[in-house]
């Protein structure tokens, strides 16, 4: 782009280029996030500066006992790496205003108060030594400047908040080298992607970074959208971001929260969504008041992690969409998921049958194999009308990680799938029996 295009040329434009520069991405399946700043202080929640009603001054005394200690992100990256993440996105200036970086444009900043250091750029290198993707987060709504709450009825005020936003964009596009994704929030009060100058600014952030993906929260659908706490497939690609406990995204008690957060099989649960309807899921850790990650998160994490390298191949890379009932493509039964890739469904089991075997019913054609996925050893089945019948199971669950045992169904011709095959009244179809195969 050597102009500012219009709205509709713009679109064309991304629309262009999507496919290459979110190719990485639509493999990668799972990230995390990480919510740090001048909240993880306080330790109630990210949002505490408004929902206590914190004054300003007040509030900015909080800065000055911001001191995470030297290799905090690493160990963010280092995690994420071993929980097989593929890629992370930090926050670099939460609604608090604060930002984590040695920011010209805004001196409330970590180089200037706090831990005198920039936060970014550690979070920029740990990502490059993990190899792991990178991911800024940039709020649009803030509480610490003043032209934030008045810029929607305020022309000038909004003149100046959109130029500040351009300019702090800019900063963080400009000094770390290649960065993949920038993931907006809360465009409020705006609402409108005029209102925040956002067609202008992300064509100008787009030069600066051509390969760089961008979410749909500047009022611009842009490339991927952003279910924020459900796991809910889109018409276009998505992300699920989610907190690890359905209760904050920054840091709360550890000890108080355990109870709230997610096991690692409910993590595997939510990729499954994910992959079986070609989504990512962006999965939160809220960092301790000194950057440490926090103890609930390392268990779970590291089982998924374990699980992860047996059976990524059901989660990673060009996954088939359509999973799930009604007008599927392949499922699974009551307790076993099923993801999908060209040639092959992946059956993912949360209950092992203890009488050696199990039924799915609705494929039409039969595999030509099946398989447990951890390590190649065959599984005996029969294919009789429309139901794959896996017989002389294992007593024991074969996998040790997280008890989600997955199959490989490998097939020659393309699976032919019908939800509830013998019952018309639930797939809305003709009715389709034994003798019709």
């Amino acid at each position: 782009m050597s102009k500012i295009l219009s709205k509709p040329e713009y679109e064309r434009w991304t629309a262009e280029t999507r496919d290459r520069r979110m190719d990485w991405w639509r493999q990668a399946r799972f990230g995390m996030f990480v919510h740090y700043g001048l909240f993880s202080v306080v330790g109630r929640h990210e949002w505490g500066m408004v929902q206590e009603n914190w004054p300003i001054e007040e509030y900015e005394k909080i800065a000055d006992q911001f001191n995470p200690k030297p290799g905090a992100p690493r160990e963010w990256a280092k995690l994420a790496k071993a929980a097989g993440m593929k890629y992370m996105v930090m926050i670099t200036r939460h609604h608090e205003g604060f930002s984590l970086w040695d920011s010209k444009a805004n001196p409330y900043n970590s180089v200037n108060y706090g831990p005198h250091r920039d936060l970014v750029r550690e979070f920029v290198d740990a990502c490059r030594e993990f190899d792991l993707g990178i991911g800024f987060y940039s709020t649009c709504m803030e509480w610490h400047h003043p032209d934030s709450g008045i810029c929607a009825w305020d022309n000038e005020a909004r003149k100046r908040y959109c130029k500040f936003l351009l300019d702090i964009n800019t900063e963080l596009l400009t000094n770390y080298g290649k960065i993949d994704i920038l993931w907006y929030d809360v465009p409020a009060p705006m609402e409108s992607w005029e209102g925040w100058d956002s067609l202008v600014r992300n064509q100008k952030l787009r030069e600066l970074q051509p390969d760089i993906i961008i979410n749909d929260r500047s009022r611009l659908p842009e490339d991927f959208g952003t279910p924020e706490e459900h796991v809910t497939p889109g018409d276009r690609d998505w992300e699920a971001c989610m907190t690890f406990n359905g209760l904050s995204w920054g840091y709360v008690d550890s000890e108080q929260v355990k109870p709230y957060s997610y096991s690692a099989q409910q993590i595997i649960k939510m990729l499954n969504t994910c992959a079986a309807n070609g989504g990512n899921l962006l999965l939160n850790i809220g960092p301790t008041p000194d950057g440490s990650v926090p103890e609930e998160a390392f268990e779970p994490l590291l089982k998924v992690g374990a699980w992860l390298k047996e059976n990524g191949e059901a989660v990673y890379g060009k996954v088939r969409k359509g999973g799930g009932w009604g007008h599927a493509k392949f499922g699974g039964n009551g307790v076993t998921w099923a993801s999908a890739k060209e040639g092959h469904v992946y059956l993912w089991n949360c209950i092992w049958p203890k009488d050696g075997s199990m039924a799915i019913g609705g494929y039409i054609n039969a595999p030509k194999k099946i398989t447990l996925l951890k390590d190649g050893t065959p599984v005996e089945f029969e294919h009789k009308g429309h139901r794959i019948i896996l017989k002389n199971l294992p007593k024991e669950i074969p996998d040790k990680n997280a008890g989600i045992t997955v199959f490989d169904m490998e097939f020659d011709e393309e699976p032919q799938y019908v939800f509830a095959s013998y019952y018309p009244q639930l797939h809305g179809g003709e009715e389709f029996t034994d003798q019709k195969i």
